[in-house]
């Protein structure tokens, strides 16, 4: 075991009540974690440890020697991953907080003030752990992340592929929509076997291709050089490995939303869907059937949503929100969907805008701006906040009224249902209707209704 390194013990002023007196901080980094304890617990509040896995489980032996049972940690990067683990597997509680929650006082910086700051936070009850998933979302979560990479990875040799065929002058994934289609591929494949003529390259597009035989021949006229030649060989190599990972990845995050078991409840039984695929690649896999098991309702009836679109929300957030979210509005509020806006003095005061890359918001957001043609109430909804407010404003507030919908339905594990709308609909004009009549009446008139003459037969 590594020699433990002293530190200077600054001083802290503690002047509010301690409410968890077992509680410790720790601050944790890539090479040493740095963890602090109440000062009656040892003669050496503050120590440092490698964070070596040995090192690590004698970090956990020392707070449980001193009587700890909640610990705190920022939750930057991914280096609290494994101390997380393994203090949870010793039954010590672990409170993630965001880093801009618990920023230190003005002053000089140094880990051990801050992981003694954190503990003083947490024993005063002034800090608030960070939501995270049960440990099987959490698993489908990191495949679905790892994927999202390999995906963008894959799109950059597509970039490459069509840097290649610029240099030579070949026009052919401006005239085809994909280039990594059946054409596209057929195409590539061909030149980089040799083949040079034009109109035998044309042959290879497909029959569902729009642009005739002569552009497609026309597209594939260009300067043919070896090193170009060489680069797209290399691109496409790199493409199609990618695909296979992504195939992979694919496979691996199916076994394990067929094997998620719901502990919750017991969700009724799944309808069979006409489309056994419902956005997976494997023929064999009905991930809606999945889907609804889990949830115990058909979310795919909400407009704007579809199958990927739910497994991202529910690898992000997971199945039990009423644990975590006891109202809607503390739901759509961590989703950052809500106003932050305060008052004082009487006066409405803007919050500053809250920079954050929530996944599961993201979802919410692009089924919102899905609605643009829907001929639902929400797609009517979304028009309407656009025409009034513009795009990023309508984007927002629909995507918070689908979110109230989604725990509604997830929570009280119901099916969805338009016609509360239209009930919803026909009470704003009977509101709107009153408010028209008193107005007229306040001016001296009164509302007429208008009467439609029925067309006269000839």
């Amino acid at each position: 075991m590594a020699k433990r390194k002293k530190r200077k013990q600054g001083k802290m002023d503690r002047t509010l009540p301690t409410l968890k007196p077992n509680a410790a901080g720790i601050d944790m980094g890539a090479t040493e974690a740095v963890a602090a304890v109440p000062a009656d617990r040892d003669s050496e509040s503050v120590r440092t440890f490698p964070t070596f896995t040995q090192d690590l489980h004698a970090l956990a032996d020392w707070l449980q020697g001193c009587g700890i049972d909640s610990v705190v940690m920022e939750s930057t990067g991914v280096y609290w991953i494994p101390l997380f683990q393994i203090l949870e597997a010793r039954g010590i509680e672990v409170c993630l907080v965001n880093a801009q929650h618990v920023r230190h006082v003005p002053g000089r910086k140094s880990d051990v003030l801050d992981c003694q700051w954190l503990q003083y936070l947490h024993s005063v009850g002034l800090l608030k752990g960070s939501f995270r998933p049960e440990q099987d979302v959490c698993a489908i979560r990191s495949l679905l992340r790892h994927r999202e990479g390999l995906v963008q990875m894959a799109s950059v040799h597509v970039q490459h592929m069509q840097k290649a065929l610029d240099q030579m002058n070949l026009q052919i994934h401006h005239v085809i929509s994909d280039i990594t289609g059946v054409t596209g591929l057929a195409i590539t494949d061909a030149i980089i076997s040799g083949q040079r003529d034009a109109q035998e390259l044309a042959k290879l597009r497909d029959r569902r291709i729009k642009a005739p035989f002569e552009t497609v021949a026309k597209s594939l006229v260009g300067d043919y050089r070896a090193e170009h030649i060489f680069t797209l060989k290399q691109s496409q190599t790199a493409y199609r490995y990618y695909q296979q990972l992504i195939a992979d990845c694919d496979r691996e995050i199916q076994d394990r939303i067929e094997t998620f078991q719901n502990t919750h409840a017991d969700p009724p039984a799944p309808a069979e869907s006409s489309n056994p695929s419902s956005g997976s690649t494997d023929s064999t896999f009905n991930l809606r059937s999945h889907l609804e098991r889990i949830y115990g309702t058909d979310l795919t009836a909400i407009p704007g949503f579809e199958c990927l679109r739910i497994r991202t929300i529910f690898s992000e957030i997971g199945m039990d929100l009423s644990s975590q979210f006891p109202s809607s509005e503390n739901f759509c509020s961590w989703l950052n969907l809500s106003p932050k806006d305060g008052t004082s003095a009487g006066r409405r005061i803007r919050a500053p805008r809250i920079q954050n890359n929530n996944r599961a918001a993201n979802a919410f957001r692009l089924a919102a701006q899905s609605l643009h043609n829907s001929r639902s109430y929400l797609g009517d909804f979304y028009r309407s906040q656009r025409a009034r407010f513009g795009a990023p404003i309508a984007i927002k507030n629909t995507a918070h009224k689908l979110a109230r919908i989604f725990y509604h339905l997830v929570t009280t594990r119901t099916s969805y249902d338009e016609s509360v709308f239209a009930k919803l609909d026909a009470k704003n004009q009977k509101r709107r209707l009153r408010k028209l009549q008193s107005f007229a009446q306040g001016m001296g008139y009164s509302l007429v209704p208008a009467h439609v003459p029925s067309p006269q037969v000839p």
